[in-house]
């Protein structure tokens, strides 16, 4: 039985060390609070298969030190004689393992039970004044000392955070891991569900994105030059956000404008069309022409306007076939 279970002890160790070390390799990978972790984790179960080793040692050297008193008694036992052996024995005393038992239950035997029986009888049964078991008491005090030293380490020393300090701690790690799944969510927006940005760091990226790549035909200000003006309310390809998230995505490739799908992420392309619908109305110096069909919004269909035609707006010319249309 105990070969047995050291054949099982020696195979398994291996096997949780190595599962434990991948564990603490994937949560080092996933942002853990200590970047030092693994190697933290690696050294203390490097420690802790040293002392499995140690035990397993010890443990064999007892096994084998009793196997050698037992040859040594079955050779008395051949030179004593039965019955002997059997005074021998009972001359002993109790055994090594029943002194321990002894020891720490602090047992009442069966036949002085009457000297701990209290006058308590609950229908038949009586109760015994034993003694709590002396590994419960150790137990006990063992705890309090862990709670002196756990009160001293994270309440009066600045060694160890408080529960204050680990909340947040634990929200920064959870605000990071939001902000990085909204980041991989965005670029999944496309022109059937984007809707208009309203946050000023998110319009800020999105006018960069305009003075970089659409600023050279449809001017810093959005006044137009080789592309329509994007001020007015004269729209080509219609003024909604979806259909502004769209041209840019596509282009116009027949007149001039290009697909930008392949240079801007979905989530640049959303934040450069909000920023030019903050265009409207601002009225610039040099603005071009309108050109298009007039576009008012309506607030009373969830933003899905529909364009209103303009006899009055100018047609579309050869001029805006040069350039970018909006």
């Amino acid at each position: 039985m105990k070969n047995k279970a050291l054949k099982t002890l020696s195979v398994m160790l291996p096997l949780l060390l190595l599962s434990a070390v991948a564990w603490a390799d994937a949560a080092t990978e996933e942002g853990g609070s200590n970047p030092y972790f693994y190697d933290d984790f690696l050294a203390w179960s490097l420690v802790a298969l040293a002392g499995t080793v140690v035990v397993a040692a010890l443990v064999a050297l007892f096994y084998l030190l009793n196997v050698m008193v037992k040859v040594n008694q079955i050779r008395i036992y051949q030179e004593m004689g039965i019955e002997a052996y059997q005074e021998a024995v009972t001359e002993k005393g109790p055994s090594f393992w029943e002194r321990m038992y002894k020891k720490w239950t602090d047992a009442v035997p069966v036949e002085k039970e009457q000297d701990v029986m209290l006058d308590h009888n609950y229908d038949g049964i009586k109760e015994l004044d034993n003694s709590l078991p002396p590994w419960w008491v150790a137990m006990f005090y063992l705890s309090i000392g862990f709670a002196v030293v756990y009160m001293t380490y994270y309440h009066f020393t600045d060694a160890g955070m408080s529960s204050a300090e680990e909340y947040e701690l634990e929200m920064e790690q959870a605000e990071k891991a939001v902000q990085a799944y909204l980041a991989t969510q965005a670029n999944l927006i496309d022109e059937t569900n984007v809707t208009p940005l309203v946050d000023e760091t998110a319009l800020a990226a999105g006018q960069t994105i305009y003075n970089n790549n659409c600023a050279a035909c449809h001017g810093m200000l959005g006044e137009g030059g080789v592309g329509p003006n994007m001020t007015d309310k004269y729209w080509i390809h219609g003024g909604d956000i979806k259909d502004i998230f769209a041209t840019v995505k596509y282009g116009v490739p027949e007149k001039g404008m290009i697909s930008w799908k392949a240079q801007l992420s979905a989530a640049d392309m959303h934040k450069v069309s909000s920023y030019i619908l903050t265009l409207q109305g601002t009225d610039p110096p040099n603005a071009k022409e309108p050109q298009g069909e007039l576009y008012e919004p309506q607030a009373d269909n969830g933003g899905s306007e529909a364009p209103a035609t303009d006899t009055t707006a100018t047609t579309a010319t050869d001029e805006e076939a040069l350039g970018m249309n909006k």
